[in-house]
Parts: structure tokens; sequence; C-alpha cells
């Protein structure tokens, strides 16, 4: 199981939003409707419990994990939504901080897919990894040639299965803290 698979959901996000995003202490309790007393008490808590696990390197994926992750990247490419959505646990949940947006469920997953996020037709994904977990940088077709950064996801696993798909928005931001380019060539 990925690291982040042991925190608590405040805490992953707390973590994710100011240690891959950058985000500010005051910025995490707005966004999270919350103070900044418990931004940095979750961000504590969720180090200290990163920092006691028996070893501080993510557990290798399995074969069937890695499979699972190619089905994925081809079909989001080929954006046959019904397969990525096939492989999504029953309550498994999909966010794009910083907006709102937060749903549970393959069905509500795909319905948005193929609805507001049709505009992720013909993205290209390049794998990388975030916080122990698998993540992809995704670039979206350029109207000017080739493709321009869209977001990183960052795919929580569960056996065989996703979890959690989190797609965060700010590329010019967190691109860089992953050697990923802000182009891809045609």
């Amino acid at each position: 199981m990925a690291a982040l698979q042991n925190l608590a959901p405040k805490q992953r996000a707390v973590l994710l939003l100011m240690e891959v995003l950058g985000l500010s202490a005051a910025e995490v309790a707005e966004t999270l409707e919350t103070s900044v007393a418990a931004v940095n008490s979750a961000l504590q808590r969720a180090r200290a419990t990163l920092a006691h696990r028996d070893s501080g390197v993510p557990a290798a994926l399995s074969a069937t994990q890695e499979k699972l992750l190619k089905r994925y990247v081809s079909a989001f490419e080929r954006y046959d939504i019904d397969e990525p959505v096939s492989l999504l646990r029953a309550d498994a949940t999909f966010s794009m901080p910083p907006y709102a947006l937060w749903l549970q469920g393959p069905t509500n997953v795909r319905t948005w897919m193929l609805g507001m996020g049709c505009g992720c037709r013909g993205s290209r994904l390049v794998p990388t990894a975030a916080c122990g977990s698998p993540a992809f940088g995704q670039y979206r077709p350029n109207p000017e040639g080739g493709y321009k950064p869209w977001a990183l996801i960052v795919l929580e696993l569960s056996g065989d299965q996703i979890a959690g798909v989190n797609s965060f928005l700010d590329t010019e931001t967190i691109f860089p803290k992953f050697d990923l380019p802000m182009e891809l060539p045609t």
C-alpha cells in the first residue's frame, strides 16, 4: 500500500497541498475550511506517521498493479472512459484541487469525464511518482502544436484497484518539482 494510504484523509490532503503544491498553512486552512493550527497539527501528525513507517521506501508495485497502470494510461490516452472507470473501486474518489470538485464512485466519475471533463480527450500521460504513489503528468493537446501541461494525476491504489484519482492543476509550480517538461512535442 502506498505511504499516503496510512494517513487520515485530512492529513493526506494537508500533506499533498503543502508538500506537493507548496501552499501555505493559511491557504490550506482556507481551502479545507479549518484553522491554521489544525492544518499545522495535521501536517505534523502526517509527517510523524510517515517517519514511523518500517521503511521510508514505498513498496514496489505488484505485477497486477503495473498491469493496472498500463491499462489506465492506454485507456485514458484513447479516452475510452469505460476502461479506466472499470479499474476504480466502488467507493473510489476523484478530486481536482484547488477546485471543490469531489466525486465518489465510478458512475459519477464516468459522468463527469464524459461531460465537463471531456476537455481531457487526446491527452498524453508521462509517468512519475508523488508521495509514494504512482502519478502522471497530464498534457492536453495544444492548438498551436504539441501538448501543454494540464495536471499532475496522483493515483491511490488499493490492491488491484484504484481507490482515488487526484488531479493537481498548478502545473507551473508542480511540474518543475517532478522534472516534468512544460510541453510535449507532437
